[in-house]
């Protein structure tokens, strides 16, 4: 009996392992979510603005893309900002190219420079107050080379407001370094969430999976001013709001697609 225990455990893992590649192909078809012309279904949100309001056209379309653009801005003063897709979701696997731009606000904190993200489960933008800083969410952090030849991998976890669970325990750190290479800025870079609702997290960075976690859940600081009501720490984070990230740093986005399953 003991002889064959660890066979029966190899099987397991196996159909554990092809379970969760199936869920991932047999999902619906791929939804475009910017339809190259217009911002039509998407919400801006910026810090000291009301949900809804795109202070000094932050995001535009541009090419039919999607630019964090600060033509527009006088001093940036803290004006952090998303733009969220009208709806949420649970389970899915999401695709979009960025690429930053040499444009940034010199008096945007340092480490915005060629630094943006991608927000998922993140609380509605309507519940966004006007002066919280950060939606309570989790985010796909976005970096490019900052100093020629010092390594800066992109694809790593941020959160505010919020937990994951980390090679087996919840982890401290706000942010999690995956393990991609550098690029430069200037560079197109293929980004892609596969997120099971409250289960487990895949980023990939050219089609290479660079970062697994956990468990994404309320908790943690970063976030500040926001509804008391909305924090409840460690509720588990099922479903939300997807967010472009504006921080200071010109980004642009394209080929921005999902699936859901």
């Amino acid at each position: 009996m003991k002889s064959i225990l660890p066979f029966f455990a190899i099987l397991l893992f196996i159909s554990c392992q092809k379970a969760e590649k199936e869920d991932v192909s047999a999902g619906s078809e791929w939804q475009v979510l910017f339809n190259g012309q217009d911002l039509n279904g998407w919400i801006p949100k910026i810090h000291h603005h009301e949900s809804g309001e795109n202070y000094a056209n932050t995001f535009k379309v541009i090419d039919g893309a999607i630019e964090v653009n600060y033509d527009d801005y006088g001093a940036f003063e803290d004006r952090y900002g998303h733009l969220f897709y009208e709806k949420p979701f649970s389970s899915f696997h999401l695709k979009w190219e960025y690429r930053f731009t040499d444009q940034w606000l010199k008096d945007a904190a340092s480490y915005t420079y060629r630094n943006s993200g991608v927000m998922f489960h993140s609380q509605s933008p309507a519940s966004i107050l006007k002066e919280q800083d950060w939606p309570i969410s989790v985010e796909y952090q976005m970096l490019a080379e900052e100093k020629e030849g010092v390594a800066r991998p992109t694809g790593n976890m941020c959160s505010p407001g919020t937990d994951v669970v980390y090679e087996g325990k919840i982890d401290e750190r706000h942010c999690i370094n995956s393990t991609s290479p550098t690029f430069k800025w200037d560079e197109w870079v293929k980004a892609e969430l596969i997120v099971y609702g409250d289960s487990i997290v895949h980023h990939l960075v050219n089609g290479d999976t660079v970062l697994t976690y956990r468990s994404p859940q309320i908790g943690g600081g970063v976030a500040n001013r926001f509804d008391p009501v909305i924090k409840v720490d460690g509720t588990p984070l099922k479903s939300g709001y997807i967010g472009l990230q504006s921080e200071g740093q010109g980004v642009i986005f394209k080929e921005i697609k999902i699936r859901e399953f």
